[in-house]
């Protein structure tokens, strides 16, 4: 059974995060979505919030589970017995960076490999942290998160602002 690891902090899903699940569930038996417990950051939402969101927005896909970790990606392949890291890349930005990981990835793990999926073009652009700031505003987040979600994302980051 192949099994593979799309690694992330997903704070909040968007769909550009929900297109390189649907694409990489039909490379692998087993898709597992990691949920980083990243204790040096501040996310917008807890690890148990971001879980149950992605839970929610891939409930449909059947080889899909989702798990939250903490520590290296690596050490979390391990684990589950992983062979495969999936990675969305958006830009040559991204390819840089990405490249520097998954050439340290098989450094601590030689039996594991990354497969780099581009993003759709129509989220070329999207990433939480924008997201994030559009919905603290009110502004429309709906073309960019999951349906199943947006109420989520409002209910977590909208704040009227006074005048």
């Amino acid at each position: 059974m192949k099994t593979g690891i799309y690694a992330g902090s997903f704070d909040p899903i968007t769909l550009g995060h929900l297109d390189v699940i649907r694409r990489a569930s039909n490379l692998v038996d087993r898709l597992i979505i990691g949920v980083l417990n990243n204790y040096s950051k501040s996310p917008a939402f807890s690890v148990a919030q971001r879980v149950e969101m992605i839970r929610k927005v891939t409930k449909e896909i059947p080889n899909v589970t989702v798990e939250s970790f903490s520590g290296l990606t690596v050490e979390f392949a391990k684990q589950q017995n992983a062979r495969i890291l999936v990675r969305g890349l958006r830009a040559v930005t991204d390819f840089e960076y990405e490249l520097q990981i998954a050439q340290l990835n098989h450094k601590l793990n030689p039996g594991l490999d990354t497969i780099f999926l581009t993003t759709s073009v129509e989220y070329s652009y999207l990433s939480s942290s924008s997201v994030r700031e559009i919905a603290s505003y009110g502004g429309n987040i709906r073309e960019f998160v999951p349906r199943e979600i947006v109420q989520d994302v409002y209910d977590k980051l909208y704040t009227k602002k006074e005048n």
